[in-house]
């Protein structure tokens, strides 16, 4: 029988829930406010503007079709999307009076049930502009947690996506509602003398953080646990990291014949998934599919989701996955760059890094052309490959990059076998990469393997005569 829960305990959950609000279907007015180009430049709107200015490289059109695209991911019905550039932020609204005066009327002329500002409103901001409008507003944050609250299915993700919204909710707490000012009497655990609402709720919200951030640290630890027994066998750890809708999960699917959910949606993937891989010389590697990566991403949900990228930061290799049939490619690759350095990754120095060029059959022949020569004259750090997930177009050639990036500087060896050692052959095949495989005129088997440093030893206890042979790329 479920235990009735204390007012505590309903209340916090009001105060956890996501954005609950936010409905499917519903009528969604998308607003990209953004800082013109004067004022980013420094010419226009003083050291605060520009102290405020993001450091985002894009055309304001794709920053909205990328706004418009979040909104899709949850199903909202997006009616109307307007561009609104701006000299400095107003501290009230964000936006000046005129244009907010200007939406109100779209607001109402449409009959609009949500406003999203891709930006990130303070909640003095927020709850301006909502009395302003009539309607529930959501900034960028907020609506980059609901995606992952709706997404997440493990416990680690669901948990991580609690955490990240408590503390986007904790900021929300302030003085601007009048019944979170009044004084609570003092019940000794529900508060002090004297404690307001404001102060119990947050303090409610601190003791949910803390506790999450207990359970978080068992899972970090299990997690810790099987990276080690994984080590053990061991599996080289092959990461997808990259863009949100890049086409990982696609790849995943189509490297490893797993079903993992794929779909034309940003943050279609949350939580982490791993399979092995075979590699062409018989070598068996861990896949592992990770979050896409976005512009302007949380600060809270990088610090929440770290967990699930510690398969990211200790991966032998990792494999970046550009969507090179989009317009903002080349953007899109500084942001994951960028969060990758802030996970203490630096792609750009990092020779584990490979580019996976996906999407290749959205492309046009001239475009597969230039792009397909460019791969082949890459010689700075390691070759990008140019791939349809779809199509499976560039998956061998994938997978040889890897075995080679995997491979490079392990030492090879010529092993003799007589005819009868099935068992030496299989140790072989299981513990090591067969590069080619003869027999001799006296019916011996004469193999060419290479083999992982830490198994070397293994490798000459049981065939001391293993004779070692010049590395083959």
């Amino acid at each position: 029988m479920t235990q009735p829960r204390t007012p505590g305990e309903e209340r916090l959950q009001r105060l956890a829930e996501p954005e609950k609000d936010v409905a499917a279907g519903t009528r969604t007015l998308v607003v990209g406010a953004y800082l013109s180009r004067r004022s980013r430049s420094g010419r226009a709107g003083g050291p605060a503007a520009r102290e405020a200015a993001p450091r985002n490289p894009r055309s304001f059109e794709a920053r909205l079709d990328e706004a418009v695209g979040l909104a899709a991911a949850i199903d909202l019905q997006v009616v109307e999307s307007r561009i609104v550039t701006l000299a400095s932020p107003t501290p009230a609204t964000f936006l000046g009076k005129g244009k907010v005066e200007e939406l109100a009327g779209i607001v109402r002329a449409l009959d609009i049930g949500l406003v999203m500002l891709d930006s990130a409103l303070s909640p003095i901001q927020q709850r301006n502009l909502e009395k302003a409008w009539g309607v529930k507003v959501i900034d960028r944050t907020g609506l980059i947690l609901e995606i992952f609250g709706r997404r997440a299915r493990t416990r680690e993700g669901a948990l991580q996506v609690e955490l990240a919204h408590l503390s986007y909710q904790k900021s929300r707490l302030v003085r601007s509602w009048t019944h979170l000012e009044r004084q609570r009497g003092g019940f000794g655990f529900l508060g002090g003398p004297g404690e307001t609402q404001i102060e119990a709720d947050r303090r409610l919200i601190q003791e949910r953080m803390t506790r999450i951030e207990r359970d978080l640290e068992t899972v970090t630890r299990t997690r810790g646990l099987h990276r080690k027994s994984r080590r053990r066998v061991p599996y080289p750890i092959v990461a997808l990291v990259g863009y949100t809708n890049a086409g990982k999960s696609t790849l995943f699917n189509r490297m490893t014949q797993a079903e993992v959910f794929a779909e034309n949606l940003l943050f279609a993937t949350l939580d982490p998934t791993s399979r092995a891989i075979k590699l062409p010389h018989g070598e068996n590697a861990i896949l592992s599919d990770t979050v896409g990566f976005i512009s302007d991403l949380p600060t809270t949900l990088i610090l929440a989701f770290r967990a699930t990228l510690e398969d990211v930061i200790e991966a032998d290799v990792l494999l970046h996955v550009r969507d090179v049939a989009h317009g903002e490619s080349e953007a899109q690759a500084g942001d994951v760059a960028q969060v990758l350095r802030e996970i203490g990754i630096d792609a750009s120095g990092e020779r584990r890094v490979i580019e996976v060029w996906n999407k290749a059959d959205l492309l046009s022949p001239d475009e597969r052309e230039r792009l397909a020569a460019l791969t082949a004259r890459e010689r700075g750090g390691v070759q990008p490959v140019l791939v349809s997930a779809l199509t499976g177009e560039g998956i061998d050639a994938l997978l040889a990059v890897i075995e080679r990036h995997l491979s490079a500087g392990r030492p090879s060896y010529i092993v003799t076998l007589d005819a009868s050692d099935g068992a030496g052959l299989n140790w072989l095949y299981e513990q090591a990469e067969i590069l080619e495989r003869r027999t001799d005129p006296e019916g011996r088997t004469i193999a060419s393997v290479r083999i992982a440093p830490d198994k070397e030893p293994r490798l000459l206890q049981r065939f001391p005569a293993a004779r070692r042979a010049p590395w083959r790329p």
